[in-house]
């Protein structure tokens, strides 16, 4: 990192990983090949997060609108995600990254499920930096998976229903024991969430970039931390309040 980029580095990074096909169509290549460079992308950008001290990285790696793509795609990108899991095994072990997933990955195939059942309970007790794959993830079907464990909770006698505390609310998301996203980045030139941590991203800082997932570099990375840091983070509040906060009363 250069020394004008600012020493401000989000605690936790997450990436709406974009462009995979497009960059193999202006290839000639199948889509399946740019998916298997994004793959090899994601070995990059997971180590350089490490590297510069990101505590989380969360990546959007298969949405619950992807099942509507093409079948041997589909197929592929499952076959692609047990291979990775199985490769990257003891590389995570060695590195102590602790592996999390989100979404309903309780639909994935079998032989996904048991590999990322292993690698999770393998890294489980790694703390310093965790990489979180989002898995059959949507906001939107998170949300309702959230209300009906908060709904039971209540009808359990676990919950108050008048607790209005978005505290409260937010343990029964998949990212319970995460923290929300400081920079949510989109590669590939499109500028919308697409379904992705909507709730948790709130006040995450937008960083869109016309760079193809398999393309994405290192280099990309800490031009998007560069610019967050420029970013400030103000959360309702005015400049001035953030400069001069107001002394808690004794």
């Amino acid at each position: 990192m250069s020394s004008s980029v600012s020493p401000k580095i989000p605690q936790h990074v997450a990436i709406i990983m974009d462009g995979n096909g497009r960059w193999a169509q202006q290839r000639g290549l199948p889509r399946i090949e740019g998916h298997r460079r994004g793959v090899e992308t994601v070995r990059t950008i997971t180590d350089a997060g490490r590297e510069i001290g990101l505590h989380t990285l969360t990546l959007y790696a298969f949405s619950v609108e992807n099942w509507n793509r093409p079948q041997d795609e589909v197929g592929a990108l499952m076959g692609l995600l047990e291979y990775y899991l199985k490769k990257e095994l003891n590389t995570f072990i060695k590195n102590r990254i602790r592996l999390r997933t989100i979404g309903r990955t309780q639909d994935l195939p079998a032989g996904v499920q048991k590999h990322l059942n292993h690698t999770i309970e393998a890294t489980r007790e790694f703390t310093d930096y965790t990489l979180v794959l989002a898995l059959n993830y949507g906001a939107r079907t998170e949300i309702i998976d959230a209300t009906r464990a908060y709904a039971a909770a209540v009808a359990a006698g676990k919950a108050k229903l008048n607790d209005d505390a978005w505290a409260t609310f937010s343990r029964y998301l998949y990212t319970a024991d995460l923290p929300d996203p400081d920079l949510i980045i989109r590669t590939s030139g499109e500028t919308r969430l697409s379904n992705f941590l909507l709730m948790q991203g709130a006040y995450a800082e937008l960083v869109f970039t016309p760079v193809f997932w398999p393309d994405f570099s290192k280099a990309d990375l800490l031009a998007a931390v560069e610019e967050y840091g420029k970013r400030e983070r103000r959360y309702g509040l005015t400049s001035a309040q953030l400069k001069n906060p107001t002394p808690s009363a004794p």
